[in-house]
């Protein structure tokens, strides 16, 4: 008995016939470009501004480094979050311990 395996074709419906141009795709890659360096310029804002409490200004660092923020409280990188966040030390400390009484990760 012979099987084949059928892979669907995930490509947007408008690129399964080929009519996309090297054109289309390099402005599709353009603006692809542009809106991942808005997200990433909104996500910068995000982690330093003054109206954003320090959960969200560090969950804004945690994303835009793809990293979580440690829970040990002598972690080196601990300076880092502070200082890009234009936090305190202590408010990141303070923010440790809330994740910590929630049990959050």
């Amino acid at each position: 008995m012979n099987s084949k395996i059928v892979v669907p074709d995930r490509r947007p419906s408008y690129l399964r016939d080929g009519s996309e141009t090297f054109m289309d795709f390099r402005r599709r890659r353009e603006l692809d470009a542009e809106a991942n360096k808005e997200r990433r310029r909104l996500t910068v804002a995000e982690q330093t501004a003054q109206l954003n409490v320090p959960g969200v200004r560090i969950r804004a660092w945690e994303n835009l480094h793809a990293l979580r923020m440690p829970s040990s409280p002598q972690h080196p990188i601990l300076e880092v979050i502070a200082a890009t966040t234009q936090l305190s030390l202590a408010e990141v400390h303070q923010e440790q311990r809330v994740r910590l009484a929630l049990g959050a990760p």
